[in-house]
């Protein structure tokens, strides 16, 4: 694989990433009200979320999801689904008011991270920017059946590591905020926008379809 292709790959990627997403929204949420720690869970399940994009793209999966009506349909709305479901969760929570971080016992803080590792990797996963970018432009940088594996993957470890990077930064700067960031008035108003953000998400990807 030429430079120049690895170079356009990652210009592309990055921009993808630092376009606001439902991966942002996701952590302005957990951070406030986890902690740090959950926050760097949640980018943990970004990445991990990509090698499931890239092993789809690589194997051919996703060419058949796009050209498979059916099969691209079914998916489509799984991740609407979710997305919706995440954002009914954030405004049920903004209208009942925010928890106390005192009521959260310190015996769950181990549950809480791999909850906040799922539900990182299930946005990511079923982010509609990231599915689309995979769909649509990760095939032109690779060619099934002659790219190697090790090519495919070393982009999809690029992609990987500027998510881990620009969402870490993220992480640092929301705690760093934490002292206005806890505020119940605060925390509602983000929680509602956060509702609002994914249900929006949810409708945009329902509306999409793939250029066939």
């Amino acid at each position: 694989m030429a430079w120049s292709e690895i170079i356009t790959f990652t210009m592309v990627a990055s921009l993808l990433v630092m376009s606001p997403g439902p991966n942002g929204v996701l952590l302005a949420k957990t951070v406030p009200t986890s902690g740090r720690a959950a926050g760097f869970a949640n980018v943990a399940g970004f990445v991990a979320a990509f090698y499931l994009h890239g092993a789809m793209a690589i194997l051919g999966i996703s060419i058949l999801l796009v050209q498979s009506a059916t099969a691209f349909t079914i998916v489509k709305y799984f991740g609407v689904a979710y997305l919706v479901w995440i954002g009914v969760k954030a405004l049920k929570a903004a209208y009942k008011g925010v928890v106390s971080s005192e009521d959260i016992a310190p015996a769950k803080r181990q549950r809480a991270l791999r909850n906040a590792f799922v539900e990182g990797f299930m946005t990511n996963a079923l982010n509609p920017k990231v599915s689309m970018f995979y769909l649509a432009a990760f095939p032109q940088f690779i060619t099934i059946g002659e790219t190697s594996a090790a090519s495919s993957f070393m982009l999809v470890f690029i992609h990987s590591m500027i998510n881990g990077v620009w969402f870490g930064a993220m992480v640092m700067l929301f705690s760093t905020l934490t002292a206005v960031a806890q505020r119940g008035s605060f925390q509602r108003w983000l929680k509602g926008i956060t509702g609002v953000v994914f249900i929006g998400f949810g409708v945009k990807l329902a509306s999409f379809k793939p250029n066939i």
